[in-house]
């Protein structure tokens, strides 16, 4: 209680500091919407004209950016749907959770170190190069759809959380609907295209530098006074028998302590971490906590097994429990707390190829550092695709909102056209918020 009490006075503190500095400026006329420094809400935005030249030698090859700003525009269409259905099957789901189950505030806001399953340093380096990359997209593909960027900077809040590319406004709203969506959907198409890059090294580097020990159940945890201690099991160590019977996968380990009486002696068979080699021994079960006739081991086995996990996070498709349900643990590994890999997990394994000089635990650190990179710049391609201000989606929403209108509302003048598609897209904002809001409320209720 004390860790955190500290830990929230230390961040109102330098919110404090943060607002008074920001005062300060706005009374000394050093912030302004035509100054280096101007506000985006809470956030300061460091304005700089410097970088542009840079995006006009990259955007000058407009045909190839026409056509990935085409690619974007699919892509934001897919991630539109798929988190607006995602949401609205999460609001039917929360009707079924006690209390006690339904999400925190803290869960809601994807910043790292507030969020309790996204790490402060692996959340922050993949959050500001996913904003950076964002943005530099909106910037090349503006300049490729001839519209001009004012500026490009930093923005703080605290600390420096992001990077922004300012387009003209006057030319965004007088270039063609396509070029105008093209620009808006580039960031979403930056985030998954980041995504597709760090996922294909981070299979790559697990596929080539990581071994698993053993083929077994990882233990992460040992209770004192069991019999798993008696003999010597310790965090970090792999079960690779339990009563002459393998045990490589999680399920089978489980079935077998299921099926065990409290009493019964069986062999067991490890992988010790410390001595890197093979160990046996006998164990009696103790009586399993509540229910005195099963046994009880007394170790706490991994989320996954040491070779589930490495297949999980580099090959999803290829899990043994389906493609789908390997997709879906690689995305839930951090809210499992299983991702980033780090403690008596990393024991699991061994370095091996070109970077085994490196050693285990660095070749971890990097493997985390790529998993956050994609998992953080998936949750950006995604959200970001949401008809939700101030989101690229909403931009996207609001044009094709107004296309559709044209077809069917051909006596419309434009002004009613944008009107029109003004009003829906407040109104799907309002709906994105309620679905939001509705998994926190609902199980209260």
């Amino acid at each position: 209680m004390v860790a955190a009490w500290v830990g929230w006075a230390i961040t109102a503190g330098l919110i404090a500091a943060y607002a008074l500095v920001v005062v300060a400026l706005y009374r000394a006329g050093r912030i302004g919407p035509d100054r280096a420094l101007s506000l985006l809400g809470p956030l300061l935005m460091m304005k700089t004209r410097r970088g542009r030249s840079l995006l006009d030698r990259l955007g000058r090859f407009r045909r190839f950016w026409s056509v990935l700003g085409d690619i974007g525009l699919l892509l934001a269409g897919v991630a539109m749907v798929l988190i607006v259905v995602t949401l609205s099957v999460e609001a039917v789901l929360a009707l079924r959770l006690t209390p006690a189950q339904a999400p925190t505030p803290s869960e809601a806001l994807g910043l790292p170190g507030i969020n309790p399953f996204i790490p402060l340093t692996y959340g922050l380096v993949a959050i500001v190069v996913g904003i950076v990359i964002h943005e530099l997209f909106h910037g090349i593909v503006a300049r490729s759809q001839n519209i001009g960027v004012k500026s490009l900077g930093i923005l703080w809040l605290v600390v420096p959380i992001g990077a922004f590319v300012e387009q003209d406004d006057v030319q965004m709203q007088a270039a063609s609907r396509r070029a105008r969506d093209r620009v808006a959907a580039a960031g979403i198409l930056a985030n998954f295209l980041l995504a597709a890059v760090t996922f294909f090294l981070l299979a790559l580097l697990l596929t080539t530098s990581v071994q698993p020990a053993a083929s077994g159940v990882g233990v992460v945890q040992v209770v004192g006074g069991t019999p798993a201690a008696g003999v010597g099991v310790q965090a970090g160590d792999i079960i690779t028998q339990v009563n002459g019977t393998a045990t490589p996968t999680n399920a089978i380990f489980l079935h077998l302590l299921q099926g065990s009486r409290a009493g019964q002696s069986m062999p067991l068979s490890w992988w010790s971490a410390a001595q890197d080699r093979q160990l046996s021994g006998v164990v009696t079960l103790a009586a399993y906590p509540g229910n005195a006739t099963r046994g009880f081991l007394g170790v706490a086995p991994s989320y996954l097994s040491p070779s589930d996990l490495v297949t999980t996070m580099a090959t999803p498709w290829a899990s043994s429990s389906g493609a789908f349900s390997g997709f879906l643990t690689w995305v839930i590994l951090p809210p499992a707390y299983v991702e980033p890999v780090q403690g008596p997990t990393v024991t699991f394994y061994h370095a091996t190829g070109p970077l085994a000089s490196l050693g285990i635990g660095n070749v971890w650190i990097l493997a985390n550092v790529l998993y956050w990179l994609t998992w953080i710049n998936l949750l950006l391609g995604l959200s970001n695709g949401l008809p939700l201000i101030p989101l690229d989606g909403h931009l996207l929403f609001r044009d094709w909102v107004s296309g559709i209108a044209a077809r069917f509302r051909t006596s419309w003048t434009a002004k009613q056209l944008d009107n029109f598609s003004g009003q829906a897209t407040i109104a799907a904002s309002l709906v994105i918020v309620f679905l939001l809001l509705w998994q926190f409320v609902a199980p209260r209720l």
